[in-house]
């Protein structure tokens, strides 16, 4: 069986083999974070991209040569593929930019004591419900969707590659969990104001902007910049790995576009798993969320 058509199952969770392994994954787990190291947390199709480049730019303030030379997944590397330690190995980056889909709990042992900064974006889930299913015709390495239905209960149900998204939400931004120097930002964020969302980044990073530092990084973390930089958008993947006829990876960039393909009936039940599922989270989204009266 080719490594394009493994999953493998880590904790409960299953991940594509062809870009993670137990051995991988274990290795994670037990990673030894420096003090000066960023990671990036999220699940998939939440703004990971985006958040790679801005902090990219925020650490080279503003300097577009490192994300325009160099392709994100090399120099935000995830920590449980398996060309990440050959990559961290031979890097002279300082800080590390490091990325991660794992959820909290099975990082909380290696980030325990640590002074690493953390930046967790979240994104409304029907939006990455949407988004991740039109990843999945693109990229080789995940199952097959099927219809929009039958992805949107795999979805509900956490059985898709990556596991639960209300699970790994909460796992890294509800009050109960402690996280130190985390940030949480929203995609929904990014978009309404991306100047004081590039502006929390850099506060965190302790990497004050001039004004000229921050219009850099405004352009070069803008879509149509990011969806024109091959550094950016994965057309320098293989076809063979990502089927580029099938869709872009840098697709809409859009908030609330899960309105043009649930149903009414889909929306409404979608809700209500959402309440049920995080009415012990006390989170507070920038996009609306279901109200009591929707049944």
């Amino acid at each position: 069986m080719a490594s394009l058509d493994v999953t493998e199952t880590f904790h409960g969770i299953a991940y594509p083999g062809h870009l993670c392994t137990k051995e991988t994954l274990q290795n994670a787990l037990r990673f030894p974070f420096q003090d000066t190291d960023i990671l990036i947390a999220t699940y998939p199709k939440s703004g990971t991209t985006w958040i790679q480049e801005i902090v990219t730019l925020v650490c080279n303030r503003g300097d577009p040569h490192l994300s325009q030379t160099v392709e994100n997944w090399a120099r935000a590397p995830w920590l449980e593929h398996f060309y990440a330690p050959a990559l961290l190995e031979t890097s002279s980056q300082c800080p590390r930019i490091l990325t991660t889909h794992l959820p909290y709990h099975l990082m909380a042992s290696a980030l325990q004591g640590s002074k690493a900064k953390v930046i967790y974006v979240s994104r409304n889930p029907k939006d990455v419900a949407v988004s991740f299913y039109h990843y999945h015709k693109l990229a080789k390495f995940l199952p097959e969707p099927g219809s929009f239905q039958d992805f949107l209960n795999a979805f509900l149900d956490g059985t898709l590659n990556f596991g639960s998204w209300f699970d790994h939400v909460k796992g890294w931004i509800c009050p109960t969990v402690a996280v130190d120097n985390l940030l949480h930002i929203t995609y929904e964020e990014m978009k309404l104001d991306l100047r004081s969302s590039i502006e929390r980044v850099s506060s965190l990073l302790q990497c004050p902007l001039v004004e000229e530092e921050m219009n850099s990084c405004l352009k070069h973390c803008s879509f149509d910049s990011m969806k024109n930089n091959r550094m950016v958008n994965y057309t320098s993947v293989a076809p063979e790995i990502m089927d580029h006829t099938k869709g872009s990876f840098m697709r809409k960039g859009k908030a609330g576009d899960w309105k043009n393909l649930f149903t009414d009936e889909q929306s409404r039940h979608f809700d209500s798993i959402f309440r049920s599922r995080m009415q012990d989270c006390s989170l507070n989204f920038v996009w609306e969320a279901p109200t009591e009266d929707e049944d």
